[in-house]
């Protein structure tokens, strides 16, 4: 074997190590120090865990649920059509089609986020979704659309401020129950922040297809158990059909 094949055999060898590095960075939930990104680490929280977003954490009707009489978006006309004409069997998630914002961060289970020098990770064990948030100043592209969009954040006074755009037409867009869709020109804006041991959001969300005006929530998570992992959702299309057959349909 000559020189030139010695170093093709090592190419292979030396990117597997490094990608098995970063992997196992990844699933141990260490952060890479994000000081990298900016001069000054004073102002960047530490957002790295396993987070319980579920009922202990905000109780139904509590003091931190997402929606209420006071907040509850202000739908248009065309929004309003919707929700008149929405057939809970037609619902997405019978076909194990994940929420996305702002559903997906209020929904009732574990997150976790992960802290690296160009990029936040946000791992939801509803629906196992995973989103990227960039810091390193790149922006979507028209194939950049996704049920989830396209996420670019950046580090602001002590808070991680995510700004998501790029998503694709969703009939239960807003969330699952109520029959509010959401447009490709969503835009959903979040700021994290510590407060003691609670991880804080307050996210504000804007479709001019569908809202008169922004809407706006703040929630909240706590530290996860000691060792949990997040479990998988395993959503199985076949199963999640059969509740639709006791469903009262609306038309027939």
């Amino acid at each position: 074997m000559g020189q030139n094949d010695n170093h093709q055999a090592w190419k292979p060898f030396f990117f597997k190590a490094v990608l098995s590095g970063s992997l196992l960075l990844l699933a141990q939930g260490n952060p890479v120090p994000v000081g990298a990104q900016s001069d000054s680490t004073a102002n960047i929280p530490d957002l790295v865990g396993v987070w319980d977003g579920g009922g202990r954490v905000r109780p139904v009707n509590g003091p931190n649920m997402p929606w209420t009489p006071d907040n509850f978006p202000v739908l248009n006309e065309r929004a309003l059509a919707y929700q008149e004409v929405f057939d809970e069997a037609l619902a997405p998630k019978y076909d194990c089609v994940p929420s996305s914002s702002p559903a997906l961060q209020y929904d009732p289970y574990f997150m976790e986020v992960v802290q690296w020098p160009d990029r936040v990770l946000f791992r939801y064990e509803k629906d196992d979704q995973l989103r990227t948030v960039w810091l390193d100043g790149r922006t979507p592209t028209p194939l950049d659309h996704s049920i989830q969009g396209f996420s670019v954040g950046r580090y602001d006074e002590g808070s991680l401020l995510v700004e998501t755009t790029h998503f694709l037409f969703d009939v239960t867009g807003f969330d699952d129950y109520n029959g509010i869709p959401s447009s490709q020109l969503k835009k959903v804006t979040e700021r994290y922040w510590r407060e003691g041991e609670e991880l804080r959001m307050t996210l504000t969300l804007e479709d001019p297809m569908f809202l008169r005006e922004p809407a706006s929530y703040t929630t909240r998570w706590l530290p996860g158990p000691e060792g949990y992992k997040l479990q998988g959702y395993g959503c199985d299309p076949i199963q999640a059909r059969r509740a639709v057959k006791f469903m009262i349909p609306k038309y027939r």
